[in-house]
């Protein structure tokens, strides 16, 4: 394809150009947009390090022939390769917070993010919080964001793969916040000590049905980071089994599961498990107390 980089000079002519190819492609929109315009937006602005609201000022701003280059390129590979945006930018979103990811980690994109920029309310309550306990961090974007909510916190980022927490530790140093937030390599709570507050969670819950069934676009991310036994609790039932002994009396833990909500219920019918609900989207994230947990536990024994 004779590339129309001769032909496209401005903003908005790359803006319109990404809108159309996008559209004419079977894409799939799942990690940070929804909907061809976002799209093109996202890439095209973040390409040249414009900021994607209030960019009006920009849009008729004629490109460099490198800056044209740069951006058919990347729609060429979104395209052709279906790599998500975000790992073309080396850069994802959360909380309305830049974070530095790759292909080591997940794209940011969970729900959890809406229940911090709502300070964990009304669950939370009157408790004060000291520690926070961000397990199968990634990226560090649940652990990082939760430190700029509760900012007297201190903050673990957990996870068992040493690539994703050497990606988590640039984004402890984006953000400023090497004295509050640290990364820990632990398998779930194998390697964790004391307790916490509250315990932020977004581990691997792809079932082997969506796995073998999921779009192109999630082939790029790690495997490690997604795939969880054939009900896709592997890890959740390990997090429910240890999250006591690793809670504050008043202290909570909150998980995200996905399409496999329906497999935990049906796993701990006797658990109280609260189902969140989300005016910006998203579902599959539970929260229960240390007190229901413990309760629970000693039902059972």
């Amino acid at each position: 394809m004779t590339s129309p980089v001769d032909d496209l000079h401005t903003i908005r002519d790359l803006l319109r150009y990404a809108a159309s190819r996008f559209a004419a492609s079977p894409l799939y929109f799942g990690h940070g947009t929804d909907n061809v315009w976002d799209e093109a937006v996202q890439l095209v602005l973040r390409s040249v390090h414009l900021p994607l609201e209030n960019n009006n000022i920009f849009l008729d701003a004629r490109l460099t022939r490198s800056e044209r280059d740069l951006i058919l390129n990347r729609i060429e590979r979104r395209i052709n390769e279906r790599v998500p945006i975000a790992y073309l930018l080396g850069e994802g979103w959360f909380m309305g917070m830049p974070f530095n990811v790759d292909e080591r980690v997940l794209v940011p994109r969970s729900p959890l993010g809406e229940l911090l920029e709502n300070g964990l309310q009304p669950w939370l309550g009157d408790t004060y919080v000291q520690r926070v306990l961000d397990l199968c961090t990634g990226s560090g974007c649940i652990g990082i964001g939760a430190a700029t909510v509760f900012d007297e916190a201190e903050v673990t980022l957990s996870d068992i793969s040493e690539d994703a927490l050497a990606v988590a530790e640039s984004n402890i140093e984006l953000h400023g916040l090497q004295g509050r937030v640290q990364a820990v390599c632990s398998d779930v709570f194998d390697s964790i000590d004391g307790r916490y507050d509250v315990i932020l969670s977004n581990p691997p819950y792809v079932d082997a049905e969506d796995m073998a069934d999921m779009p192109e676009e999630y082939r790029h991310e790690p495997e490690l980071g997604l795939a969880a036994g054939h009900d896709g609790l592997d890890i959740a039932h390990r997090i429910i089994a240890k999250a006591a002994d690793h809670l504050t009396e008043d202290g909570l833990l909150i998980v995200e599961v996905g399409n496999s909500w329906g497999a935990m219920d049906d796993a701990y019918p006797d658990l109280p498990l609260t189902w969140l609900e989300f005016e910006s989207g998203g579902d599959g994230v539970f929260l229960v107390t240390a007190r229901d947990l413990r309760q629970w536990q000693a039902k059972k024994s």
